[in-house]
């Protein structure tokens, strides 16, 4: 018979209402992902385990975690492939995870794993960041993170005699920058790359040599936006569709409206610009390159490609960069970091294999 270890933790005299009693009622809840009590106060389970550092042998890569600012616990978990050569640099990708705002790490296995095999395969350089979470820290606290892990970024490429970050830094091109993300990571990217522009737009101007100044030496290549977390009042054909079918996917309809709910500001709803870009004029203008990647079976379908014709349309009037729009057939929402079936490892080479080809070209 197996042994049974008792948990330390654990306290036979608990009251199972004891959250109830000390923080009030559950307003919002997620299932299995998050539970939200009246006074503010967020339960998250453990669904998807943290993980060290540790990669791999057979991928040749190293990874480390680094922090951005310690005041608000911003810091980043790099991924550096090996390197053949000491002037073959390689482009850096700037990544946010997905997770609704609300939950997510960098240190989650899942993205891990990925980040991991993207680097390898993709021949570049990552730095993961984890950035502050809803509804402890509402939007744009990670805008803001974003925003400041990219300066910090500037900061280590002006001063590169840290021996702390040469380990990454070394390999790293700083004039080969992407912004980065999948779910509500690439809604992050994209907010980012919007705050950039906002930052430094004050008239007609030719707003790429304007960022360029603000954050020099760093250039900024382009933005791949992994299944982007945006919503709208009005319902898409795919969000009805996936009201009355059950989705392959990770994402539902009702947790997309929760996830909402608890990250825009009070009274706003799903049309405020964060969530629904398409009633922003500034939010659809391409600075750079763009590639969005969309799953045929995401509620998100329609609206990711709502979001490209406009950003094409918007780009190709401007004279602006290219927007490039894939859709991976038969595959749900994260299905490159949460579906382990075959389908889902095949798609997952294939955009492994889109993202290096955009990355070359640009």
């Amino acid at each position: 018979m197996a042994a049974i270890t008792l948990d330390p933790s654990f306290n036979p005299k608990t009251n199972p209402h004891e959250h109830d009693q000390q923080h009030g009622n559950v307003i919002e809840e997620i299932e299995g992902l998050i539970k939200v009590y009246k006074d503010g106060h967020a339960e998250r389970s453990h669904i998807v385990p943290c993980v060290a550092t540790a990669v791999a042998p057979e991928l040749g890569v190293t990874s480390r975690d680094v922090v951005i600012d310690k005041f608000t616990n911003i810091w980043s978990r790099f991924y550096v492939p090996k390197c053949h050569g000491n002037d073959n640099k390689l482009p850096l990708l700037v990544y946010f995870h997905g997770g609704g705002f609300c939950v997510g790490s960098a240190a989650w296995s899942c993205y891990h794993e990925f980040l991991a095999k993207l680097a390898a395969k993709a021949g570049c350089l990552i730095m993961s960041v984890n950035y502050r979470l809803v509804p402890e820290h509402p939007l744009p606290a990670a805008y803001e993170d974003g925003l400041k892990a990219v300066l910090w970024l500037k900061q280590q490429a002006l001063s590169q005699r840290g021996a702390n970050n040469k380990w990454w830094s070394r390999q790293c091109d700083f004039s080969r920058i992407f912004l980065v993300g999948d779910s509500a990571g690439a809604n992050i990217a994209h907010n980012v790359g919007t705050r950039l522009r906002n930052i430094t737009s004050d008239g007609p101007c030719d707003e790429q040599i304007i960022i360029s100044s603000l954050i020099k030496p760093l250039t900024i290549k382009g933005t791949i936006l992994l299944q982007p977390f945006f919503g709208g009042e009005a319902r898409t054909s795919s969000e009805k569709y996936y009201m009355v079918k059950q989705p392959r996917s990770a994402l539902s309809l009702a947790a997309s409206d929760t996830y909402w709910r608890l990250a825009l500001p009070c009274g706003a709803n799903r049309d405020h610009p964060w969530c629904n870009p398409l009633k922003s004029a500034s939010s659809l203008r391409a600075v750079w390159a763009t590639m969005v990647c969309i799953s045929e079976m995401d509620i998100l379908k329609d609206r990711n490609l709502e979001f490209c014709c406009a950003l094409d349309h918007n780009s190709n009037r401007a004279g602006k960069m290219k927007v490039e729009c894939v859709v991976y057939k038969g595959v749900g929402h994260a299905f490159q970091v949460l579906d382990k079936s075959q389908l889902s490892k095949t798609r997952s080479h294939e955009m492994i294999t889109h993202i290096k080809a955009f990355v070359n070209y640009n």
